[in-house]
């Protein structure tokens, strides 16, 4: 999951029958947002509204209508859209992980140095980045690292599109 909002739809059989998704989130908070007051602008509003509004009338549907949605995914479609996690990736997630532990009983130096292992393994982890910044320095993931790194993005989008009908393009 990238951050807030993400979703993953599962059955009441336990399978997933769509995978982590940004569940609607916009991408209007990197260039409609005030920075200094974090208010979005009117359009950056109509945008994470709609955005909204497309993906829980498609949860709707799929609470009225179960595996007959038209937003419910094949077993296959969605087994091939799961993300699978490199061996890096893992290693990153362990690091991540000892760095939590580490940091919670009071070995910080030893629990940043996991936590930059984190991030270096798996740099587009913004669950890393804004969790070690967190923890590193109170503050930090809202501050001037964070807009730097979504700035650094270019055109490539925070959020992954979310491939469902109805939703506009990032």
């Amino acid at each position: 999951m990238v951050n807030v909002n993400s979703a993953v739809w599962i059955d009441e059989a336990g399978r997933i029958v769509r995978p982590t998704e940004s569940a609607g989130a916009s991408q209007a908070f990197r260039t409609q947002m005030d920075r200094q007051t974090f208010q979005l602008s009117e359009d950056g509003v109509t945008d994470k509204q709609v955005r909204r509004r497309v993906y829980l009338d498609a949860l709707r549907d799929w609470a009225a209508w179960s595996a007959g949605s038209r937003f419910v995914y094949s077993p296959e479609e969605a087994r091939r859209r799961l993300p699978v996690p490199t061996e890096a990736h893992a290693l990153a997630t362990a690091n991540f992980r000892l760095g939590q532990h580490l940091f919670a009983e009071g070995h910080r130096d030893c629990a940043l140095r996991c936590f930059a292992e984190a991030r270096r393994l798996h740099p587009e982890s913004w669950n890393f980045k804004r969790q070690t910044w967190e923890l590193e320095e109170p503050g930090k993931a809202a501050g001037a690292e964070f807009w730097a790194a979504v700035d650094g993005l270019g055109d490539t989008p925070y959020y992954a599109r979310v491939d469902m009908e109805d939703m506009p393009p990032p």
